[in-house]
């Protein structure tokens, strides 16, 4: 068979148009970075005490900056008014009961995040991500718990609370040995190693700052490729420290200062991504680990107007000031008032890279259409859960929270002062319900006037219940997976 030369020509030319077609294709997928992600996580910031979310006495104009070109959200939750459990949260987008990390692991801790458990950092490896943290880690001091074991490249800073040492003021009137016995030396880790014990008061005044170095060093080293960069500072959880560049600039005293410090260092941070050209292609998120301790009184911060602070399950402790921007794909200036969670960042990130989700189960949910504002975008979260241990003590749902019966501290009188705590005392509460879009302080029970809705919120406990258990039922739930242990 003979085939003309014109159709030579014409099969030719669809070849080449085809070939051109896909290597344009293949060229512009290669120019398309994947986005850049910075998550900066505070510990025991209240929601009053950001500028944007109603100081009236700490200035945080980056922040408020952030908010003016992204979007705030007014009803974000973490999973436990605690450390370690509000950490563990973040990082692996399940309740912290699912992956049985409870309380604040300390440096006799044995226990730690499993390694059969899938961090952001992890997930995002798979598309070939840098990954770092410079912070506060708490998700176990012993090699095998460490961020470098879990997804992230880099690492620097300690390894649970600032005030896990035998410096704190309650008891610097005991001789170092009687101290030593309750608190060993704090160490500063850089990858896997101890590169400074004990860490000093001097020390700690740097600890922002450092953080804040690391982290512009980071995304320099790491400009042409896809980051993920975790920033939990270690501030401001007391005993507060700050460095002469903030100290005494706050006119709520050290605690504000120490936030207006924070505020820098996010400032910081956009700063360097404006200057090399990627705040277009990054998406940047500010939030808190739990509400504020409330005992330290004028070294504690604000949850106004929530009820309530840290160690509780009362807004005040668990919901958070959250923003996020990322100029381009979240309108500026916008508000958001849909339920949304730490747990959710880690779906919400791994969609917006490409990345698959972990193979086991996960509590969090995309929120990329709350935070880019698409209309009548809402809450993927029929009911978000909050237990405090492993007991459920509420359940949110749209505007209602219903508390179950259970037993919560509050303050005895006044707080302490000058990095000294005040003494809390027990209190109980029934089953209530409350408004919180009419009542955002939790001070209106209205349970007897809609026996309907707390009927559907019961449900959906003994729902959370069958699957994560509950201490004050004595209910063991099918989907709650073994802790990491020392040695495993």
């Amino acid at each position: 068979m003979t085939i003309r030369r014109e159709t030579v020509r014409i099969l030719l030319g669809l070849m080449v148009a085809a070939l051109a077609s896909w290597l344009s294709s293949v060229t512009a997928q290669a120019a398309e970075k994947p986005p850049n992600f910075v998550v900066v996580f505070t510990d025991d910031q209240g929601y009053q005490d950001v500028g944007v979310f109603g100081s009236p006495d700490i200035e945080t104009p980056n922040l408020d900056r952030m908010a003016s070109e992204g979007v705030r959200m007014t009803d974000f939750y973490v999973s436990q008014a605690v450390c370690s459990a509000s950490r563990s949260a973040l990082l692996t987008g399940c309740y912290n009961v699912r992956i049985g990390i409870l309380g604040a692991l300390g440096p006799s801790s044995k226990i730690g995040i499993s390694d059969d458990e899938w961090t952001i950092a992890e997930v995002l490896k798979q598309q070939g991500y840098a990954t770092a943290i410079y912070g506060k880690w708490h998700l176990g001091h012993h090699p095998q718990f460490l961020p470098t074991r879990h997804g992230f490249d880099d690492y620097f800073g300690l390894p649970y609370s600032n005030d896990m040492w035998p410096y704190h003021p309650n008891v610097l009137h005991l001789p170092m040995e009687q101290r030593l016995k309750r608190w060993p030396h704090l160490p500063l880790i850089e990858g896997e190693k101890v590169i400074k014990r004990p860490v000093t008061p001097e020390d700690q005044t740097h600890l922002t700052t450092w953080y804040t170095e690391h982290a512009v060093e980071f995304i320099e080293k790491n400009k042409d490729d896809p980051f993920f960069l975790y920033v939990p500072h270690s501030m401001p959880h007391v005993p507060l420290y700050v460095s002469d560049k903030f100290k005494g600039k706050s006119k709520r005293g050290l605690y504000g200062d120490v936030i207006m410090e924070i505020d820098w260092s996010v400032g910081q941070i956009l700063d360097t991504l404006d200057r090399l050209g990627l705040d277009d292609n990054t998406l940047v998120i500010f939030t808190s680990d739990n509400g504020p301790w409330l005992s330290y009184g004028n070294h504690g911060g604000s949850a106004l107007p929530l009820r309530e602070g840290k160690g509780t399950m009362w807004d005040g402790g668990c919901r958070e000031p959250f923003i996020a921007r990322w100029p381009g794909k979240i309108p500026a200036g916008i508000e958001c008032s849909e339920v949304g969670a730490t747990i959710d960042i880690l779906p919400t990130l791994a969609k917006l890279a490409g990345a698959p989700l972990p193979p086991h189960t996960i509590d969090g949910e995309d929120i990329w259409p709350l935070l880019s504002g698409q209309d009548g975008a809402k809450s993927p979260h029929d009911y978000y859960a909050m237990y405090y241990g492993r007991e459920l003590q509420a359940v949110r749902s749209g505007d209602w929270k219903l508390h179950f019966p259970h037993g919560y501290r509050s303050l005895k009188g006044e707080p302490g002062k000058d990095g000294l705590p005040g003494p809390y005392m027990q209190k109980r509460t029934g089953l209530e319900l409350y408004n919180l879009r009419s009542d955002i302080s939790e001070s209106n029970d209205v349970a007897a006037d809609h026996p309907e809705i707390v009927a559907r919120l019961q449900k959906y406990g003994d729902e959370i219940r069958a699957e994560l258990g509950d201490s004050r039922t004595n209910v063991k739930g099918a989907g709650v997976r073994p802790v990491g242990q020392l040695g495993e």
